[in-house]
């Protein structure tokens, strides 16, 4: 089966500490470098997400007042 355009799935494992390693090809594909901060985001129902930074930026800038990049 062929993926859609720009939807992606990775698999990771839990380690002992409650740490996941995020794939080399998903940090490539969204921009993430080692010291970013990320944005975590759970739902008991729906799961948990990880959103672009730009979201975190914008959440930010409403929750603290300013610009948003």
């Amino acid at each position: 089966m062929e993926r859609p355009a720009g939807k992606y799935a990775w698999s990771v494992t839990v380690g002992a500490k409650g740490q996941i390693v995020i794939p080399k090809e998903a940090r490539e594909v969204f921009g993430i470098a080692p010291g970013d901060t990320l944005l975590l985001l759970g739902d008991v129902e729906r799961g948990i997400a990880i959103p672009p930074k730009a979201l975190f930026h914008a959440l930010s800038a409403r929750v603290f007042g300013g610009e948003t990049p």
